[in-house]
């Protein structure tokens, strides 16, 4: 039976990087690091993975320029569990993000931005946070509510220095507002007037606690990267490494483009028009970024990652976002749930036009970017997630560590090509090959039996780990 591995983070860093070393020598520059998440968007909703209808021309040239994944997955079929892993390296279970508008990111966690204050960075969240409610004096968005501190934990208490963030989703055209008469909830054309008008009733706040209240009309994602880009510029003028979380709304309901990016798409369903018109909009500002990096020459040394939170919202056939070939959608562990579109690009360590099939996920973001970072830790945590630079450098040919999942009454297990997957909370198994059945047709389990009681008895070790890790067991 294959032994199941984890990788240990420390609590305390022994050496920063971009200084001097114990032998007096100076170490390298450290890199800058974006963190790009959309949000719902499918596998298939980009032109990097096929789509010939969506405009992505921005997406498509990032996944050009570095590495495009083949295989790459949301830690969870859902908002929050994987938006924790991403700045954790662990499996939310382990610390109680079971799911969107559940739990929140504990004190205790040891998050990306509090790791990379320790080393010199400035950091930076901007957009949607959904890791916890931003105000106890009003209510706002899903859970912010007047006294209520039960879930309280803003981006600035877990390491963030700079804040523009809602709670949870907006509409990604004038966020803040929705038509007076009652909107559908999947999409709407954007108001005119303010007579026309309600506050959505979401808040973007800052780092100091405060409703932002300015430049919040138009194009949502653009509104985000207006704030992303100066605290990047000013970072990069002063010459000190930033860590900057990017997450975009888009394209999760309610979807609303303006009149420019539904043009483009006009012989479409009005709720097509508005799909994929928030997601070219959302492309236009990867394009922004990506051209803001080049001007302030930091480009080469710009660890800059891509992703989705999860699969493509509604039913296929009835909703606009694609899974591509996968089976599955949001809120599946079956493939199109969490098989998500990805790519990295860091000139300095990538060579362009790179394409890899190794199975990658968000958990690997936190242990990569230590690891690029060159820090000593001392042994603290289990991380579910191992470091990609060997893959960066065309070294990693299998992923040496299995991923697990576990969402509702969902488990899997991926080892090599093979997933295990059960949707009754473990009463049963179905095994599939990805390599050979990427789209989960053909269950192998009564085929093979050795190997499902191989995964099974490392998929329940596993489990177990990270309900101890959820009593607090990593804490102590």
């Amino acid at each position: 039976m294959r032994s199941v591995f984890f990788v240990l983070v420390g609590l305390a860093i022994l050496a920063a990087p971009g200084s001097l070393n114990a032998a007096g020598e100076a170490t390298a520059k450290p890199p800058n690091i974006v963190l790009v998440m959309a949000d719902d968007l499918g596998w298939g909703d980009v032109g990097f993975n096929g789509n010939q209808v969506i405009r992505t021309p921005n997406l498509d040239a990032l996944a050009a320029a570095g590495l495009k994944f083949n295989r790459f997955y949301a830690a969870a079929p859902v908002c929050s569990p994987t938006r924790g892993s991403a700045l954790t390296g662990r499996h939310p279970f382990r610390y109680g993000v079971y799911s969107a508008n559940v739990g929140h990111m504990k004190s205790e966690e040891l998050t990306l931005a509090e790791l990379l204050k320790q080393h010199g960075y400035t950091t930076g969240h901007f957009g949607k946070w959904h890791l916890g409610t931003l105000t106890t004096a009003i209510k706002d968005a899903n859970r912010g509510r007047p006294g209520d501190a039960k879930h309280f934990s803003p981006p600035q208490a877990n390491g963030f220095d700079v804040c523009f963030s809602t709670e949870s989703k907006v509409p990604t055209w004038d966020p803040m507002r929705s038509p007076r008469s009652k909107p559908g909830k999947n999409f709407w054309s954007p108001v005119e007037g303010d007579e026309n008008a309600v506050d959505y009733g979401t808040h973007y706040w800052n780092e100091r606690g405060e409703v932002v209240q300015d430049n919040l009309r138009g194009d949502d994602s653009r509104i985000v990267m207006d704030r992303a880009l100066p605290f990047i510029t000013a970072a990069a003028k002063a010459d000190r490494p930033f860590f900057a979380v990017i997450w975009f709304h888009a394209p999760h309901l309610p979807v609303v483009a303006g009149p420019q990016y539904t043009a483009l798409y006009r012989t479409q369903s009005e709720y097509e028009q508005h799909y994929y018109g928030c997601i070219t909009a959302l492309d236009a500002q990867v394009g922004r970024l990506r051209e803001a990096l080049a001007k302030l020459n930091v480009a080469d040394n710009t660890l800059l990652c891509f992703t989705s939170d999860n699969g493509p919202e509604g039913q296929a056939g009835k909703a606009p976002g694609s899974a591509g070939l996968f089976r599955g959608r949001k809120r599946d562990l079956y493939e199109g749930g969490v098989r998500v579109p990805a790519a990295i690009v860091w000139p300095a360590r990538i060579k362009p036009h790179a394409t890899t099939d190794v199975a990658a996920s968000t958990v690997d973001y936190l242990p990569t970017i230590l690891a690029a970072l060159d820090v000593k830790v001392a042994a603290g945590r289990p991380l579910d997630g191992i470091s990609l630079l060997p893959l960066f450098a065309g070294e990693m040919k299998v992923r040496p560590q299995p991923l697990g999942f576990r969402s509702g009454k969902q488990l899997a297990w991926h080892d090599g090509p093979h997933k295990l997957i059960s949707t009754d909370n473990g009463r049963t198994f179905a095994l599939y090959n990805l390599t050979n059945d990427p789209a989960e047709t053909t269950d192998l389990s009564h085929e093979h039996s050795a190997r499902v009681a191989e995964m099974q008895a490392a998929l329940t070790a596993w489990v177990a780990a990270c309900e101890r890790s959820d009593q607090g067991a990593d804490y102590r």
